[in-house]
């Protein structure tokens, strides 16, 4: 066997911390500076684009400057979900240095840095680096010392050349068909999109004739469907948060309070009920503030930092004044409603929406909605189809994406079993 067992050291001529440097204009040179967040984790590389321009001095640039070969290890982070650990090839030609979250590996003369990549690649996702992380006030950080103390087997250079260039064209392979795959949610997520706005419009369900609508969100509408003022038929209302300068307001909390937290598993728009919040209040709390307690099947819509985002209480429940709320009236169907609202999503967002970082849908605006309004036995018509049909385009993207989850579990064990010698590759002896 021509593999050797080496600590991970061995591999490496310097490993060098990074620096964030100052405003451009102020040091001695302007140069690029790289951070976890241009990371291309897939293919183990730098984004090109973005790089911050920083100001370095003239010292820190000849002991800190980012050659092309190079590597570029993230050694500290904020939070547990933070990838420390983790390595990219530098192979740009651009002056650059590293940010002082990252450290520049230099690899040792005999070492293929592109295999040295995929090696450290490997440890990350065997979770032999997390050993060598420590949490410390919130930060992780890399104990580099520890961590280069690894055991590892290598081939000599030129087979690590022969598995890096296997590497490289394998992942090109799993990369290819996870695009792909990718593109395919893209475009069901498209014909979700337009499945919506059919079936709101009438398109989808009905035979009837079609019309020019006059609400902006839709170009035309089933010639039999009205359209009416939303608050017309279903009782506008809001929440509130209790007051936190009252502890004893927030004891024996027991209400769910839906708030800006639960945004999340809503924006795939593949959940339609609200089934637990993260937060409660309680009664003492909701009788001190503005909150109100709302009914089973009562329509949410977020109008402020994740605005546009819409479900249903699946119980009784309040809210943050984060959202405006709706409970139906005789003539129209929660269900219905939900559709409605996502299907309005973009215009709310384009056209009533102020703002430019966190976008806000204020009240006024919010009681100008309009929306169309058929016959509460074709309302039903309309969800059961329209959901229907949801449901088989959210059965494809759940398929497809179990299996990208399932390409890049085999992409990370074709690179651990290539390093370390478990498969065959061309031009490498085992």
């Amino acid at each position: 066997m021509t593999w050797v067992s080496i600590r991970l050291h061995r591999l490496i001529e310097s490993a060098v911390g990074g620096v964030w440097g100052d405003e451009p204009g102020t040091g001695d040179m302007d140069v690029k500076c790289v951070r976890a967040a241009d990371f291309d984790y897939a293919h183990l590389t730098v984004h090109p684009r973005n790089l911050p321009t920083r100001s370095v001095s003239k010292k820190d640039l000849s002991t800190r400057r980012l050659r092309k070969g190079d590597l570029v290890l993230e050694k500290s982070g904020g939070g547990e979900l933070q990838p420390v650990g983790r390595v990219v090839h530098w192979d740009l030609n651009e002056t650059a240095v590293t940010s002082n979250f990252a450290a520049r590996i230099r690899p040792a003369s005999g070492t293929s840095g592109r295999f040295l990549a995929y090696l450290m690649a490997s440890l990350y996702g065997t979770g032999t680096t997390k050993k060598s992380v420590k949490q410390t006030t919130g930060i992780q950080n890399l104990d580099l010392a520890n961590y280069l103390d690894e055991r590892v087997a290598v081939p000599k250079e030129v087979e690590q050349r022969a598995i890096a260039d296997f590497l490289d064209a394998e992942t090109a392979r799993i990369d290819a068909l996870i695009a792909k795959k990718r593109r395919m949610i893209e475009l069901l997520l498209s014909r979700r999109t337009v499945t919506t706005i059919y079936s709101v419009s009438g398109k989808l369900n009905s035979t009837d004739m079609m019309a020019p609508s006059s609400l902006p969100w839709l170009e035309e509408l089933s010639a039999a469907w009205d359209e009416v003022l939303l608050r017309l038929v279903a009782r506008l209302g809001s929440g509130h948060t209790p007051s936190r300068n009252h502890p004893e307001w927030w004891l024996d909390c027991a209400i769910p309070w839906i708030t800006t937290g639960e945004v999340q598993a809503l924006r795939s728009d593949r959940v339609e009920y609200i089934e637990q919040t993260r937060e409660m209040i309680s009664e003492i709390g909701l009788a001190n503030s503005a909150a109100e307690l709302h009914s089973e099947d009562t329509v949410v819509l977020c109008r402020t930092a994740s605005a546009g985002y819409s479900g249903i209480m699946s119980s009784a429940m309040a809210t943050s004044q984060d959202f405006a709320t709706w409970t139906c009236g005789p003539l129209l169907r929660p269900r219905f409603l939900l559709l409605c609202l996502r299907a309005m999503r973009e215009d709310l967002l384009g056209r009533l929406a102020m703002g430019s970082t966190h976008k806000t849908i204020y009240m006024p605006d919010i009681r100008s909605i309009r929306i169309p309004l058929p016959s509460m036995e074709e309302q039903d018509r309309v969800v059961e189809a329209a959901w229907g049909e949801l449901a088989r385009i959210d059965k494809a993207m759940t398929f497809l994406e179990r299996q990208i989850v399932l390409l890049r579990e085999r992409r990370q064990a074709l690179i651990t079993a290539a390093v370390t010698g478990e498969i065959g590759v061309p031009g490498v002896r085992k």
